[in-house]
């Protein structure tokens, strides 16, 4: 029998051995890529963290003690230890269980995230509540050097520091975010990475003062007191201790020995906050995720034995996006590209290759990112800044602060807007829509497909115009319709009556073509518009193409509240027409597939078609006019899609 079958809560890991722990190890490292081959997930990162998880619940008491995992995406080895191992046939699935940590999953999983760079905030707070509460549980922060760049892990970092609650911080430093760290940071933990000098020297020469009779103590004690220069000599900075955080590391994070004692040294410590450095291997004990540890950050279904297949894979809206900002880039030197960590993943991988001086890369560090966006337009240039839908969340004061009253002339290129899919709600780009309508000066542009996409974005790149932001879904770059028109001007994609007019924004506009042709082959004569732009609102062209139809229906995949389908609804008259909104309902919506999220919430073209004829035929007879509908006997009865 597995140790790992044993294994249904921390309590279990107590009374095993080192040498059982190792053997553990290996026994999840297999269960990992047996599972995640078959489902798909995050792999290297959760490879790369087994001894350190093992390691921290052999040494605490979960779910007393907090365990609070930054990001949380690395969390499948806790679920494992935590009695969840019969549920990873169904992770990432539709009503299974969750890539990330949830609360309402198990009483181990204290804190929920997606977002890097919250765990440090969150362990004070939890560290805050200890205090107040007068209770003795230890609380412990596990986040990544990637997540380290981000500003807010600065300010928990500097609270923490002054503010000298116990918490204990692991650094889990495997040198990668998604994309290759930067920045100053990275630089500095590489120096620490490579300055064993200073603690070997430090913990032989205390060792040996202590044991010259009579003196040694007092010389020993004395070293402490001038270990500050000492440091300063070997580990440049000491930017931890400086913060008033006890340091200690490096440690191997795959040597479990050396883990499980320097987690009891730092349980037992009494002395403030500790930060434990720990050097981790993503993918470690699969060869080709440590070769390569950013294609198997997030991973489909693949072979044990072949791994991640290579297959011609279809061109991104990303790369769409990526290889037409380059193409663009040659027209205008003022153009400049700048991502946040995510470079291969919104396509700029290209632009990055031929424009090196003009391509930044600020980590993980999305408010930085915009307000540096908005200097650069202040001095002439023409900065695109790509972001998921979910991260430009986080710089949300800055588009407003610094770039929209300031009427800058920033792009926002918003990646993986709409549902996202297996990610779930912490990754669904379904609320950009909401935050971004608002604010003054800003335009807003969603594309339907690649050549509108494509022809958007040079619209946009020919004007001087303030801050404009571009939404496009995470996907296959298809071509639904020929493009006609202009980028900035409504189209009328189909038109065969006055029965309905169907406005589908974007990302779901093929949804809304499905639609279309559904209530078409059942009779019913409509319209079919894309808006293409969504701020500000072009009401006279909207209401032109709307004709003589009073019955309208919007459908987008972002929140109702605040939404494209909301304005329109508003900003028609009441009088003459009658507006329903198909968008996002007003709760987190969970993971699944982007399709199957879709005809959950109404958002599929069945689901649309099969509602709008409802609609129209509740309409018909509310109206005693059922003689005088264009749709046929069988449309009035009403058709089951299912």
């Amino acid at each position: 029998m597995r140790h790992l079958d044993s294994i249904k809560s921390p309590a279990d890991l107590k009374g095993l051995s080192e040498a059982d722990l190792k053997i553990l190890a290996i026994e999840i490292r297999q269960f990992l890529l047996e599972s995640l081959s078959r489902t798909g997930g995050h792999l290297s990162s959760n490879l790369g963290i087994v001894e350190l998880t093992i390691a921290l619940h052999k040494i605490f008491d979960s779910p007393e003690d907090k365990i609070i995992f930054d990001v949380g995406h690395q969390g499948y080895v806790h679920k494992l230890l935590t009695g969840r191992m019969d549920q990873f046939p169904t992770l990432r699935q539709l009503d299974g269980m969750s890539g990330f940590l949830k609360r309402s999953e198990s009483e181990h999983d204290a804190f929920e995230a997606g977002h890097s760079s919250t765990s440090l905030s969150a362990a004070l707070g939890f560290a805050k509540a200890r205090s107040l509460k007068g209770t003795k549980e230890h609380v412990i922060a596990v986040i990544g050097d990637g997540a380290l760049t981000g500003g807010m892990a600065f300010e928990a970092l500097n609270h923490i520091g002054h503010d000298r609650e116990k918490v204990i911080i692991i650094l889990n430093d495997n040198e990668m975010s998604i994309s290759e760290n930067v920045g100053g940071l990275s630089k500095y933990l590489d120096r620490i990475r490579t300055s064993n000098n200073y603690y070997k020297l430090k913990g032989e020469t205390e060792f040996i003062l202590s044991k010259v009779p009579g003196v040694g103590g007092a010389m020993a004690r004395g070293l402490k007191r001038l270990k500050g220069s000492i440091k300063y000599f070997f580990v440049p900075g000491m930017l931890f201790e400086d913060l008033g955080i006890t340091y200690i590391g490096p440690v191997d994070g795959h040597d479990l020995p050396a883990l499980i004692h320097s987690l009891d040294r730092a349980k037992e410590a009494n002395d403030g906050p500790i930060l434990i450095h720990v050097l981790t291997r993503k993918g470690k004990g699969f060869m080709p995720a440590e070769l390569d540890p950013d294609k198997y950050h997030g991973v489909g279904k693949f072979s044990l034995s072949k791994g991640v297949t290579e297959l011609p894979a279809a061109k991104t809206l990303s790369q769409t996006f990526g290889d037409k900002l380059t193409a663009l880039a040659g027209e205008d030197e003022r153009i400049i590209a700048l991502t946040a960590a995510m470079c291969d993943g919104t396509g700029l991988e290209g632009f990055r290759a031929r424009y090196p001086k003009r391509f930044f890369d600020v980590g993980i560090a999305e408010q930085h990112a915009v307000t540096l966006s908005a200097s650069l337009a202040c001095a002439g240039m023409k900065p695109v800044f790509a972001v998921y839908s979910t991260f430009l969340q986080r710089a949300y004061d800055q588009v407003l602060h610094d770039v929209c009253i300031q009427n800058a002339n920033v792009t926002l290129a918003i990646d993986r807007a709409g549902l996202v899919g297996q990610d779930g709600e912490t990754h669904h780009g379904m609320f950009d829509l909401s935050f971004l309508q608002p604010l003054p000066n800003m335009t807003i542009y969603s594309p339907k497909d690649a050549p509108e996409l494509e022809a958007t974005l040079s619209h946009i790149m020919r004007r001087e115009a303030g801050p404009v932001a571009i939404r496009y879904p995470r996907g296959v770059a298809v071509t639904l319709l020929p493009f006609e028109g202009a980028p900035d001007a409504p189209q009328l994609e189909r038109c065969e009556g006055d029965d309905f007019a169907l406005i589908a924004v974007g990302n779901v506009f093929a949804n809304g073509l499905e639609a279309y042709e559904r209530l078409s082959a059942l009779g019913f004569r409509g319209r079919l518009i894309n808006p293409r732009i969504l701020k500000p609102l072009p009401v006279d062209a909207l209401t032109e193409a709307i004709g003589d139809t009073t019955a309208i229906f919007t459908l987008e995949d972002n929140v109702l509240t605040g939404g494209f389908g909301e304005r329109i609804t508003l900003a028609l008259d009441p009088q003459r027409c009658n507006v329903v909104n198909f968008a996002v309902p007003d709760h987190f919506v969970e993971h699944g597939t982007i399709q199957q999220l879709h005809e959950r919430l109404g958002l599929s073209g069945k689901r649309v078609a099969q509602r709008i004829q409802q609609s129209l035929v509740t309409r018909n007879m509310k109206s005693h006019s059922a003689s005088n509908s264009r749709a046929p006997e069988t449309a009035a009865n009403g058709v089951d899609y299912e």
